[in-house]
């Protein structure tokens, strides 16, 4: 049997991170965006892995989009922070 390495954490504080879909831009928060590339499988492994981890929901994350590169794709999640 594995063990996870994550340590679960309490949050004491306020969060650094708001993951509201807002264009407002504000001097003390800035975007942050995640890039997936790879097939539609493996992108899809990735983003339930990260959702299994508690990184991101799955519906954060944008709908699979063409890349450059043929028989490749790409999701971006955004996430933003807090900056002071």
């Amino acid at each position: 049997m594995t063990k996870s390495f994550l340590v679960k954490t309490f949050q004491t504080t306020a969060p650094l991170v708001s993951t509201k879909n807002s264009t407002e831009t504000t001097p003390d928060r800035e975007s942050v965006k995640v890039v997936i590339y790879g097939s539609k499988r493996g992108v899809n492994n990735i983003i339930l892995t990260l959702y299994k981890l508690g990184f991101a929901q799955v519906n954060e994350w944008s709908p699979l989009l063409p890349s450059s590169n043929p028989g490749e794709v790409m999701s971006i999640l955004t996430r933003h922070i807090l900056t002071n």
